[in-house]
This record gives C-alpha cells, structure tokens and sequence, in this order.
C-alpha cells in the first residue's frame, strides 16, 4: 500500500505526483501549440517535417498531446486516490513526461528519421502510461477502474493506427487514428465527469441541492459512445451516425437536466464543468447535423474539443492543482472565472459564429485562437508555481 513521506522542507514538487509535470506542460504546450497554429494557418507555412500536414499536426497534437498529457496527469493522480497505492512518481515520471515532450518537438525537426522517432516515442509513452495505471488496479484487484484503462488502451490504438496511416501502411489510419483519439477522450470525459460533477456540485454548491442520476443514462452511454465510435471511424454510412449522436444529444441533455441547480452558477469552479458537458451535448446534436449534411462536420468536432473538452480540462485542471497541493478549492484563485468566461467564448467564436458569418472565417478562426491563448497563458502564469513548488501544508505529493 501507499507509503507516504512525513511533511518535511521540500525545495521542488514537480517529481512527486503525475498532475505537477503533466499539467505544466499541457497547458503551456496548448498555448505554444495553438499560437504555432495559428501561424501556420495564417501564413500558410509548412512544419519542418514534411511528411505531417500543419493540420494533421494540429489535430493529433490537442488530442494526443494536450488532451492525453491533461488525461495522464489526472490518472496518476487519481488513481493513487483510488487504490491507495502509490503511483508513478520521481525521476521515473520525469521520464515518462519527458518522452511525451520529446514526441511534441520531432514536428519541428527536418531530418527523416524525425517522424519514425516520434511514433516510438509516442507509441512508448502512452504504453508505459497504461502499464502504470494497470499496476495499482491490479495490486488491489480493483476491477471496477478496468473501464478506464480499456479506454487508455483505445488510445494506444489510437495512435497506432494514426502512425500506421502517415507511413503509408493503413490507407485510412489518419483519419481513423485522429477520430478514435477524438471520442475516446469524450467518452473518458464523460465517464469521469459522472463519477465527480455531481459530487463536485453538492459539496461545493453552498445551499443543500438535489443531484439527479440515471443508472440506464450511464449504462446507454457507454453503449452509444462505442457506437458512435465505430460508425464514426469504420462505416461509410452517416445515417447510422447521425441517430446515434442524436441519442446521445437526447441521453446528456436528461443528465444535465438532473445536474442542474440554480446554486452552480455562482460557482466558476462548479458552471466550468457544467458548461463542458453542455458544450458536449452541443456537439453531440451539430454532429448528427454534421452527418446528415447539413452543417460541416468540423462544426461538431469543435464544439466537442474546443468547447468540451477545453471547458472540462482546464476546469479540473484548476480544481485537482489547488487540492492536491493543499490549497482550498473553494476559495479558488479570482481570475479563474474570468478565464473559464473566455475560454467559453472561444468556442462560441469558433463554434457558432462561422455559421452566422461564413463571410468572417478567417478572421473568427484567429480570434478562437487568440481566445483560447488569453484562457490559457494567465492560468499557466498562476498556477506553475503551485505546480512545482511543494504542498503549502510540506507533505508529499
């Protein structure tokens, strides 16, 4: 079991637990990543490596670079919680988060060889990851997390078949690589915004609230977020597609319904999450018009990665840093409000305007970009130092 350091003068944190290196580099990652976007898209310049298109790059890179560095520090957080076993921690997690960094830098490398080296890394990290989730779970014989190591292995595939297309092997592995990595990390955002939303919102609300859950709303979930997957990456047929994200569009708008009170919205900390899951039953219901036609299908994929799981991550990223390093988390940090509102309003940009004024792409595409910057330097300017300095009460972790 868990074998916890006595409190003691720690100099730097950064080793200790997973959420301290990943959620640095994540989020200062998404800032250098989306301003490199935004200068790609603009100016029409190519990366370095020639054999990644700037926007394959950019996909891959918020769904298997962002979005799984927020996913890994999370779970090795998390799961040392749930278990009561100690997880990844010192120069072991450097180095796991330091093959995830060296992954991120090979786009910006010429050589030939550069694209083969981050595969392997790529590949390598998130193998290691699942093997050190599955430790734990499996010391303690914690069946009931397998579902979510089930899904980390989905983005192992994931990655696999996104490598296999770039070199030629699998004819539709980029498409189907980039689109599993996409309804993977929603289906994770799903399944943990279940077990802790609801929590999050009776503890934190301030009044006595009534937090309304569905067993059948969990179980259809999970089926339909695997169909959705599979007619997503492997049928040619929309209509199939369309029914099933229109099902879950109707399913979470029931589980948002039962989540609501009036109290949340006088928590920035509380209506971040909440506002995620509604981006995603956002995207949920553009997807299914994205299927049939009638809107492009970019439409939906940002709502649910812009809107979705931008929202969700950077609110549980300010969540999960301020407990785990001992700072309350109902007393957050003032200007997170402020920046929660324009990451929002980022995916209002992005999401909803270009379908007002298509006139106006461009220019709404660089003011998202600017947008999702403005949320995310001032959150990595704030909480870096929390990040790698130790615990305020000098324990471990």
């Amino acid at each position: 079991m868990m074998q916890i350091e006595q409190p003691q003068h720690y100099r730097y944190a950064l080793h200790h637990l997973g959420f301290r290196p990943f959620f640095l580099l994540g989020t200062l990652f998404s800032v250098v990543a989306v301003a490199v976007w935004a200068w790609l898209y603009h100016s029409g310049t190519t990366l370095p490596m020639q054999a990644l298109p700037a926007m394959t790059w950019h996909a891959h890179e918020m769904i298997y670079g962002y979005a799984l560095a927020v996913i890994a520090g999370f779970l090795l957080t998390a799961v040392r919680n749930w278990t009561s076993v100690q997880t990844l921690h010192g120069w072991p997690l450097l180095l796991l988060a330091l093959l995830w960094l060296l992954a991120r830098l090979m786009p910006f490398i010429g050589h030939p060889d550069a694209l083969l080296a981050m595969a392997a890394l790529d590949l390598l990290f998130a193998s290691w990851l699942c093997w050190e989730i599955f430790k734990p779970i499996y010391r303690v014989r914690q069946w009931s997390q397998l579902g979510i190591l089930a899904k980390l292995i989905f983005l192992l595939l994931g990655q696999g078949f996104f490598y296999l297309g770039l070199f030629g092997v699998l004819e539709q592995g980029v498409q189907w690589g980039l689109y599993t990595g996409l309804y993977i990390v929603i289906s994770l955002v799903l399944l943990m915004g279940r077990r802790v939303i609801p929590f999050f919102i009776e503890k934190g609300a301030g009044e006595p609230v009534v937090i309304t859950n569905y067993l059948w709303v969990d179980r259809a979930s999970l089926v339909l977020m695997l169909l959705l997957w599979i007619f997503a990456v492997f049928v040619e047929n929309r209509v199939p597609l369309a029914i099933t994200a229109f099902a879950l569009f109707a399913l979470h708008s029931i589980r948002l319904w039962g989540w609501h009170t009036p109290a949340l919205w006088r928590k920035p900390m509380l209506w971040v999450l909440y506002l995620a899951v509604a981006w995603l039953v956002t995207g949920f219901l553009l997807t299914a018009l994205g299927a049939l036609g009638l809107i492009s299908p970019m439409v939906g994929v940002h709502a649910l990665a812009y809107g979705g799981i931008g929202m969700v991550t950077l609110g549980m990223m300010a969540r999960v840093a301020l407990g785990h390093t001992g700072r309350n988390v109902f007393d957050p940090p003032k200007l997170l409000g402020s920046l929660f509102a324009l990451l929002f309003l980022g995916a209002l940009v992005r999401v909803l305007l270009p379908l007002l004024l298509p006139q106006h792409y461009a220019t709404l595409i660089l003011v998202s970009q600017l947008l999702w910057i403005a949320a995310f330097a001032p959150f990595l300017f704030h909480y870096a130092p929390m990040l790698i300095k130790p615990r305020v009460d000098g324990s471990y972790g």
